[in-house]
């Protein structure tokens, strides 16, 4: 299974708590961090929702 690579690039600075709590969830807690993980449904729908404050690349297997 593919990898992602997801890096957190905005602000979480006068979000909604909903989006708040996505970008928690993928496990990124402070600005430029980066981290992998398995591509998964559950997890695109994740990227999609904060998708303005996360930048993603797809890493080979």
């Amino acid at each position: 299974m593919a990898k992602l690579q997801i890096t957190l690039k905005r602000s979480l600075i006068g979000r909604p708590e909903d989006q708040r709590r996505t970008v928690r969830s993928l496990g990124l807690r402070k600005l430029n961090q980066t981290v992998v993980k398995e591509d998964h449904p559950s997890i695109r729908g994740m990227i999609h929702h904060v998708k303005h404050l996360v930048e993603v690349r797809e890493l080979p297997e």
